[in-house]
Parts: structure tokens; C-alpha cells; sequence
């Protein structure tokens, strides 16, 4: 009899040291929300912090398809960039796991997309003012 209970407590013991093991994965796991540009709202999806940037563009790239959403995107990575929205920074580097950014919601943006903002901000910056407001602001100024 007690040669039994011994191993029924050995077997729960295992057990609870499998579960233990089971749950130290599912501790590294976490929802996002990924928005993008154009589109009607953000999608969610559950990764792993070891999850590499490219791999969470590509899988958003998919679910954003197998939604039907538009407008169209494709499927290739190297095309787009992904922001965290907490941080004021660069885009993420491909190659870096997702779980190395505190964030949990993010941009995903086409690269061409982000080259064409560029490229209207130093055409309003180069462009000079111009209507009544600027005309009687430089006259303030001459005096």
C-alpha cells in the first residue's frame, strides 16, 4: 500500500514538473496589435518574445491576406518596415527578436510608403510661405 501511494505522488510530482515546463512557453507569449495604413483596423495575433521582426511582419503579411482586406499588400517582407507605436524610433531591425521592444502595438508600414512622407516633409520644409499671413508677417518683421 504504501509502495503505491509513493507512486502516485511520484506521478503527480512529474506531472506538476511537465505543467511547470508546459507553462515557462507560454510565459514568453504575447498579444500584439499590428495597424496599417489604409486599412479598416489593426489585426491581433499571439508571438513568442524569441520571434524574429520578419517572422511577425510575415506572419501579419498572411493574416492580413486570409482577411481580405485592402488594399492589397503582397507577401514580401523585404518591402515593409515595422514601428512600435510606444517608441519614437526607427523602424524595428528585421533581424532582432520582437520581444526585445517593451511595445505590444505596432505600424507596419511599405518601405516606399515611408520614402514618399520623406520626401513631402522636405517639400514642405523647402517650400516657402506664401498668402496674406506671410506677406504681413515679413512686413512685422521689417520694421
Amino acid at each position: 500500500m504504501e509502495k503505491s501511494k509513493r507512486n502516485v505522488s511520484e506521478k503527480m510530482l512529474l506531472q506538476k514538473q511537465n505543467k511547470n515546463k508546459k507553462g515557462d512557453d507560454k510565459k514568453n507569449r504575447f498579444l500584439i496589435s499590428i495597424s496599417f495604413p489604409g486599412s479598416a483596423g489593426p489585426i491581433r495575433a499571439v508571438v513568442n518574445g524569441d520571434d524574429l521582426v520578419s517572422g511577425v511582419i510575415s506572419t501579419a503579411l498572411k493574416i492580413y491576406a486570409r482577411e481580405g482586406r485592402l488594399p492589397v499588400l503582397g507577401f514580401d517582407v523585404s518591402n515593409f518596415l515595422l514601428y512600435c507605436v510606444n517608441a519614437a524610433s526607427d523602424a524595428l531591425n528585421p533581424w532582432e527578436p520582437i520581444g526585445s521592444h517593451e511595445g505590444r502595438n505596432f505600424v507596419l508600414c511599405k518601405k516606399q510608403l515611408q520614402q514618399e512622407t520623406r520626401e513631402v516633409r522636405t517639400e514642405i520644409i523647402a517650400k516657402k510661405p506664401s498668402g496674406w499671413k506671410a506677406w504681413m508677417a515679413q512686413q512685422v518683421l521689417r520694421f
